[in-house]
């Protein structure tokens, strides 16, 4: 496997006792990591090696309590509710797991992944802040501007933190477009069925492939289930600390965890009403940090993570999200009945993405660069010739085949969009087959 956590000064919080363990337990994990690449290994070692791990992590927890006890520390209520989930909940439900199974190499993988994703994020949260004096207020309400600045401050600071990453938010108002290749992440807290706050996280894989990746030492630029769950607990801490700026710390529980198909993800941008919906360009890739005002999904998304199932979930989303590459058809039409008919016309041997204008049309094609844009001529505000001026006047996306969506076509209409060189026309009133011919057709050639 080739991982290990690797150790920066920057981690350091300044107090010695405290700095001090993180080192010990960053070491066993990389001991973890080596003998997990050793093909003659005992049940027993993996045992005394795990054991070692959990001791020193318990007798870390409470010596920092302590400590947080003795200097008054705000948070330090908070801080045990994190400790005695990890201590009572997350350690037993692994160790229940490595005992059922034997100590099988993906158990200790799954563990492995799980504990480093934790301490990785807590270290780097959590513990950061027991030496820095943080402003914590009630989120009850939708977000003023005031508020929404805060948080772009906070989720900038923290990447900086985290990853020293110079990040800055390209959108305020993200609708759920499709950037590149992406992992949907969603969470849910809340005290109870009627208090709730529902969180979605994208991340761009190659973000995490160059961040997450490089703590743990892995090049293969390939998402895969350690890094994955390494990610799903650093992003739990992450949010710990974003929700002690807006939220009180007993309403900050997580109550369901999701891995999001993008579908599922999408259809939530278009079924619910959001707080705030925030896309940031890291350097590295795209993350995008959404809240959702209602909850209308929260049943009908079935594939929900809990301790005994988390190891299947993680494995089967990646298996199911390595699919076969298709080309990328972006739909811009201002009746959603014909983006929604040609997306079931294309879906099966495409990627399709949908717009309903030129202004986020354009952002589409930024985020996600499609291979060929079908575009409705005949749209309000900003028509389709002005949509395709507007494409070929950006140097990256002036090379990108376009094919006209109209109700007819005349000689007029013709001329005027010549000199922006599109594909061709694709009349609405023909049949579906033969629109999906036309298209088949049009790839073949280009092939």
């Amino acid at each position: 496997m080739g991982n290990q956590l690797i150790w920066h000064e920057r981690f350091n919080i300044g107090v010695e006792l405290i700095d001090k363990e993180h080192r010990k337990l960053f070491s066993i994990i990389n001991k973890l990591f080596a003998f997990t690449n050793q093909e003659l290994k005992s049940q027993w070692a993996c045992q005394e090696v795990i054991k070692y791990f959990k001791d020193h992590a318990l007798k870390h927890f409470t010596e920092e309590e302590n400590y947080m006890e003795s200097i008054y520390y705000e948070g330090l209520e908070t801080h045990k509710r994190i400790h005695n989930d990890f201590r009572k909940k997350i350690l037993p439900a692994l160790e229940k797991e490595l005992e059922q199974t034997g100590y099988c190499t993906e158990s200790i993988n799954h563990f492995l992944g799980v504990c480093a994703g934790w301490l990785l994020g807590h270290t780097l949260t959590e513990d950061q802040a027991i030496t820095r004096k943080g402003v914590i207020s009630k989120w009850d309400e939708l977000l003023s501007d005031e508020k929404q600045d805060a948080l772009i401050q906070i989720i900038v600071q923290l990447l900086y933190e985290l990853f020293q990453l110079e990040t800055k938010v390209i959108s305020e108002s993200y609708g759920g477009e499709r950037f590149g290749k992406a992992i949907y992440y969603r969470l849910v807290y809340g005290k109870n069925e009627n208090e709730k706050l529902e969180v979605l996280l994208a991340f761009e894989e190659k973000l995490l492939t160059g961040t997450v990746g490089k703590i743990i030492g892995d090049q293969s630029g390939k998402v895969d289930v350690m890094m994955l769950n390494i990610t799903r607990y650093m992003a739990k801490q992450f949010m710990n600390r974003i929700g002690k700026y807006f939220a009180d710390a007993d309403f900050f529980e997580v109550k369901k965890e999701n891995l999001l198909t993008y579908n599922q993800f999408k259809n939530i941008f278009d079924e619910n009403h959001m707080q705030c919906s925030l896309l940031f360009d890291t350097g590295e890739g795209y993350l995008a940090y959404c809240v959702v005002a209602s909850h209308g999904l929260q049943d009908k998304i079935k594939n929900l993570i809990k301790t005994d199932n988390e190891m299947v979930e993680v494995e089967q989303y990646l298996k199911v999200n390595k699919t076969t590459k298709k080309k990328k058809i972006l739909v811009v039409d201002d009746s959603k009945i014909l983006r929604q008919s040609m997306k079931e016309l294309l879906k099966q041997d495409y990627e399709v993405e949908l717009a309903k204008s030129g202004v986020s049309a354009i952002q589409s094609i930024s985020l996600n660069r499609p291979d060929l844009i079908l575009l409705d001529y005949n749209m309000p505000v900003c028509n389709g010739k002005q949509v395709l001026e507007m494409i070929r006047s950006e140097e990256d996306f002036a090379n990108i085949p376009v094919f006209f969506l109209t109700g007819r076509v005349d000689k007029e209409s013709v001329m005027k969009i010549m000199p922006l060189n599109p594909e061709g026309y694709l009349l609405k009133t023909l049949k579906p087959i033969e629109i999906k011919k036309n298209i088949d057709n049009y790839f073949k050639k280009k092939k």
